[in-house]
């Protein structure tokens, strides 16, 4: 049991859940991910300069522009630098991955209110078309787990014109997409985030902690740690811990760009597993949250044609992709189909 006195020796407040009133109110005042339009927008900044520098330390200026519901363009201020270990470095993308840092009185009114500091996934590779099929295929990894639970980090879509202030205003137009922050999910779901270097097995929700991994299986993924982060990093890889007020911590996973769904160029699994290639699933759930795993499935069941129509709706990707997602999802519903099936693919498979 983890205990209030441990809350508070970590400096957590504890926030309560959110009403419906408080639901009603994040709508108003953060339209941002209300809606799953994509939202053309158009970024001016030296990316020659971020490119080159890569820094994630030192913010470049730009502006951010879109065009709004009453079709007025909107024009904010930005600064924004790199982000990001792997895709940061220059041997994997030509442009990395971005944060977004807005001033808050200036996007008060317009679709990124509330917002302050955004990630925001590039197109990585300039001149390879795939690799915006890899960006369209990672947002379809979070809206599937989206639909599956509240408590998972909303993307919004975007079309963007980069222009490049360096290179005589010089426009790059591809597909992108921002991420919820997370402090604004920490409010959503009443909870607070949790910033330590690791965490006992025991002290993880066991019905989450079941939850986010089975859907780690399904889009194939293994590149996370629901427990310890990588040296001098917080807890956890490729997930972010909440605190709340019953037992246990709240797993919510980000960054699928090494899972199978998304099957990237660069991906491949930890050496150390049993697996050569990204789109050869291995579960990596914990034995003892092994009897929440048929709720965990139920859930995934039971959205199975929703989590279809997403792929089969996405727009701009390609026919061979859409196809290529598909049958691997349908690999998960029939690894799972079966108590037998469960047991050899999920159960057993289990980290103890």
């Amino acid at each position: 049991m983890i205990r209030p006195i441990l809350l508070l020796a970590f400096g957590f407040a504890l926030v309560p859940a959110p009403t419906l009133a408080q639901d009603a109110g994040e709508a108003a005042n953060r339209p941002l991910f209300q809606s799953q339009d994509t939202l053309p927008v158009r970024i001016e900044a030296p990316f020659s300069t971020l490119m080159k520098k890569r820094s994630d330390t030192e913010y470049l200026e730009g502006t951010f522009a879109y065009t709004d519901a009453s079709g007025q363009e909107v024009e904010l201020d930005l600064k924004l630098r790199a982000r990001g270990r792997y895709r940061r470095q220059k041997t994997t993308c030509d442009l990395p991955p971005i944060r977004l840092n807005f001033k808050k009185k200036q996007v008060e009114g317009t679709e990124f209110a509330g917002q302050d500091k955004l990630k925001l996934v590039t197109h990585c590779q300039e001149n390879r078309d795939r690799y915006e099929q890899y960006v369209l295929k990672e947002y379809l990894a979070y809206r599937i787990l989206n639909t599956i639970t509240d408590h998972s980090f909303r993307a919004r879509l975007l079309r963007i014109d980069y222009v490049d202030t360096d290179r005589n205003d010089e426009v790059d137009t591809r597909y992108g997409f921002v991420i919820e922050d997370d402090e604004l999910l920490a409010e959503r779901i009443g909870m607070t985030v949790l910033r330590v270097p690791s965490i006992k097995h025991g002290q993880v929700d066991a019905a989450q902690g079941a939850l986010i991994a089975v859907f780690q299986y399904l889009i194939g993924n293994t590149d996370f740690s629901m427990f310890a982060g990588a040296r001098d990093d917080d807890c956890c890889h490729n997930v972010v811990l909440f605190a709340k007020e019953t037992d246990g911590y709240l797993p919510v996973p980000y960054d699928f760009d090494f899972s199978g769904l998304v099957n990237a160029t660069y991906a491949s699994p930890n050496p150390k597993l049993p697996i050569k290639r990204v789109t050869r699933r291995l579960y990596r759930g914990m034995c003892e949250h092994n009897a929440h795993v048929d709720a965990a499935l139920a859930l995934f069941r039971e959205k199975e044609a929703a989590i279809r129509e997403l792929v089969t709706s996405m727009e701009d990707l390609d026919d061979k992709m859409s196809e290529q997602a598909l049958r691997f999802i349908d690999r998960f519903y029939k690894d799972t189909e079966t108590p037998e099936s469960i047991d050899r693919f999920l159960v057993r498979k289990c980290v103890s």
